[in-house]
């Protein structure tokens, strides 16, 4: 990739060393970057046998359209086909990337199978369809995510790291306890890559991380430890300034701001428990389980995490 990527930028400026304009050289370099990204992460996936590859591939598309709808239940059929699917993503070095991102997610699928059983189905009405089933509250989510976190160990790959970043919150003016969301995200591992193209230790979308300031050529700070947490932390902060609480900021972290503010706008309350069940399957989850990971690591619930001052 980075060849490629290396061979687009020497041939444009050799064009231009032949008229008499101003360079952007940045500029130069996330064009680059972005025709790289275009043109060859569709094939991270051929290193895969070709049987695999079908089945990784409709797994892979399968979850990330399920993640974009409402409801949190419907993840709990593909529980089995993810615990299949991820060791078959670990088994290549172009892959494991991929892999990393799953295996953060993976209690996704228990957490939505452990619901549903909670969940009584809905009673059908006679000459009637079918009737979907109904989310489960956000107190209930809350309620879970708190039960199967209450005995996990922190990951092995968080007793390098977590000192690290908690400074680098600090500095930016964040609460260090939320520095766990590395372990929602990635679990700690910072090569973890999302299908949807978000990487690093904190999921950073390329637009994001080109917005806060993130160079993604020749290297891809959303990689390094340092620049990713950097990023993500003043990303925290805007999004704290802009929504007021911390549930609604990781709500618009993980689903946008457009989708948050257009919910909160139409609601007669300004909070996440207000819009939760509106918003993206992947969503729902994601906001308790930080919730819950904050509580385990640091004792301290979302509502009670106070920005460091100057």
């Amino acid at each position: 990739m980075k060849f490629c990527g290396l061979f687009v930028l020497m041939l444009t400026l050799t064009v231009l060393g032949q008229q008499e304009v101003d360079l952007d050289v940045g500029q130069m370099l996330d064009s680059a970057q972005d025709w790289a990204e275009e043109n060859l992460n569709e094939g991270l996936l051929r290193s895969l046998p070709e049987v695999d590859r079908d089945q990784v591939e409709k797994f892979l598309h399968q979850f990330q359209d399920q993640l974009q709808t409402n409801c949190v239940l419907d993840l709990a059929a593909l529980n089995a086909t993810a615990k299949f699917v991820l060791p078959l993503l670990d088994n290549h070095p172009e892959t494991q990337p991929y892999a990393a991102w799953l295996r953060s997610r993976l209690d996704y699928f228990e957490v939505a199978e452990e619901l549903r059983q909670q969940t009584p189905p809905p009673k059908p009405t006679p000459g009637q369809p079918p009737k979907p089933e109904v989310n489960p509250s956000s107190s209930a989510e809350r309620k879970m995510w708190k039960q199967k976190l209450s005995q996990r160990e922190r990951p092995l790959a968080a007793n390098a790291l977590v000192s690290k970043l908690k400074s680098i919150f600090t500095a930016e003016q964040v609460p260090e306890q939320l520095v766990w969301l590395a372990e929602v995200e990635s679990g700690f591992n910072p090569k973890a890559r999302s299908p949807a193209g978000a990487g690093g230790l904190f999921q950073l979308m390329p637009a994001t991380a080109k917005d806060l300031g993130l160079r993604r050529w020749p290297f891809d700070q959303r990689y390094q430890v340092e620049s990713s947490a950097q990023g993500a932390a003043r990303y925290l902060k805007r999004l704290h300034a802009q929504f007021g609480d911390w549930p609604l900021a990781l709500a618009a972290y993980n689903a946008g701001e457009g989708k948050v503010r257009g919910l909160l706008k139409n609601s007669s309350t300004q909070s996440f428990d207000a819009i939760a069940m509106a918003l993206p399957a992947e969503t729902q989850m994601f906001v308790p389980k930080v919730e819950a990971t904050v509580l385990r690591r640091e004792g301290v619930s979302l509502a009670k995490l106070r920005l460091p001052k100057n």
